[in-house]
């Protein structure tokens, strides 16, 4: 099994991987679970917002500019997941004895999931609820904002910053 690649120099890191929140994972395992409070008065179960965040890739805008700079929530994958969330809700109703909500008629499951992947799901608009596509955004951005205040008052900010702007050229020097 590969590990993360992690070249320490004296005095300070610096990393070298494919994903710059590996270097904060104790600080997202932190947030995250500070968070959760603010899941549990979500729309959203648990389930579901473990699906959205991996849909969702945090960014730093204005990496180069330790004063600007800004953790923000690239929801750009997000409506491609959207639909999973009703079949979530289904599985999760099912196994508690509940009736199904009828996705399945809706295009729901694996054959549903495998035709929206490959463009074919007959409509435009691949049956994206928009409210819960922009409640699923404004929820991920907030987790982002969290995030950054809690780097910012741990003083581990900058490091997070760095390392993203390490992982952006680590990236561009690979792609060409």
């Amino acid at each position: 099994m590969s590990r993360p690649r992690h070249a320490e120099t004296a005095g300070s890191r610096t990393y070298s991987m494919s994903n710059w929140t590996d270097s904060i994972i104790g600080e997202r395992m932190t947030v995250d679970q500070q968070f959760s409070d603010r899941i549990q008065a979500s729309q959203f179960t648990n389930s579901e917002w473990g699906l959205i965040m991996t849909a969702t890739e945090l960014e730093i805008e204005n990496a180069d500019d330790p004063e600007t700079a800004t953790i923000v929530a690239n929801t750009d994958n997000l409506a491609t997941i959207i639909p999973e969330l009703d079949e979530i809700r289904s599985q999760t109703a099912a196994m508690a004895g509940q009736p199904s909500s009828g996705s399945e008629s809706s295009g729901g499951g694996l054959l549903g999931s495998l035709k929206r992947a490959l463009g074919f799901s007959g409509n435009d608009d691949s049956g994206v609820d928009q409210e819960k596509l922009a409640a699923a955004e404004s929820l991920t951005q907030e987790y982002a904002e969290t995030l950054q205040q809690h780097l910012v008052s741990n003083g581990t900010f900058e490091r997070a910053r760095q390392a993203y702007l390490d992982s952006q050229q680590s990236s561009s020097q690979q792609s060409s």
